[in-house]
């Protein structure tokens, strides 16, 4: 197991996040936008920090970033097949993005759902935008990760919001480049059950993305038993990347590095 965090929940400039990350003890980070507007000298620049920053030999990396940036608002989600061109020149931007950041992953988001259209008919979109994507990405060797989140706190009218339907999706996609990003809050929220559907599905499971519930803060402040947790991921021979995506209640650096230190206690 690699760990990660999805730096968007850290305090200051761009800069300032990723060595935070670095002073926590992470190995990697996951982006959102931050690099859709970068020239060809800031993806220089920005990688040169992240190299400079290295643990014990092992550079800062770039394990995932965001494709569909602001795919509220642009015809670019996976269950309207009227967006699927526009889904899939945002992917070609993004593997553009990754291979910069010799970056491994490309998260998608469903999109929220449509409403007056069948299910079933937006879950076949779906299958057949991972299908489309998993072609490109199967030929750039980028592993595309598709997240589910939950409706009732966080995203309303989001229309993937079972990590069980995820992976029927992606079993269906049938690309081993199209995998799971398996949210344990987002599932907690939604539906629950989460070792159970985790220790089932863990060769569809790419990355897990960590926060308690409720209110997304520090594992081991809410419901969540996360050595617990931890153990199954690690019993069932996860070698992918657990990323730390939860508000902090104390000073940032302080509760990462307990996060990680508490992880890395869990499975020792």
């Amino acid at each position: 197991m690699q760990l990660s965090v999805m730096l968007w929940t850290l305090q200051g400039s761009f800069d300032q996040r990723l060595e935070a990350a670095a002073k926590a003890g992470i190995s990697s980070v996951e982006l959102v936008s931050e690099w859709d507007p970068w020239s060809d000298a800031e993806f220089d620049r920005v990688n040169a920090l992240r190299r400079s920053l290295g643990l014990q030999s092992v550079g800062l990396g770039v394990d995932a970033l965001l494709a569909q940036e602001n795919w509220k608002k642009r015809p670019v989600t996976l269950v309207d097949p009227s967006h699927r061109e526009g889904f899939l020149a945002d992917l070609r931007k993004g593997f553009a993005a990754a291979k910069r950041l010799d970056c491994s992953r490309i998260i998608l988001m469903s999109g929220d759902e449509m409403p007056g259209v069948p299910r079933a008919k937006q879950y076949a979109s779906l299958v057949e935008g991972l299908k489309r994507g998993g072609e490109l990405a199967a030929r750039e060797e980028i592993t595309l990760i598709i997240e589910p989140l939950n409706s009732l706190v966080d995203h309303p009218g989001y229309f993937l919001t079972s990590a069980v339907e995820g992976l029927q999706a992606v079993k269906e996609a049938d690309n081993p480049y199209v995998k799971l990003l398996f949210d344990i809050y987002h599932e907690q929220v939604q539906e629950g059950n989460v070792i159970d559907t985790l220790r089932k599905n863990l060769p569809h499971i790419a990355v897990f993305h960590v926060a308690d519930c409720p209110g997304r803060h520090d594992p081991g402040t809410g419901e969540l038993n996360y050595p617990n947790i931890y153990r199954a991921i690690a019993k069932g021979g996860f070698e992918g990347h657990i990323a730390m995506e939860y508000l902090p209640l104390g000073e940032p650096v302080a509760s990462l590095t307990q996060a990680v230190r508490d992880l890395r206690t869990a499975v020792a």
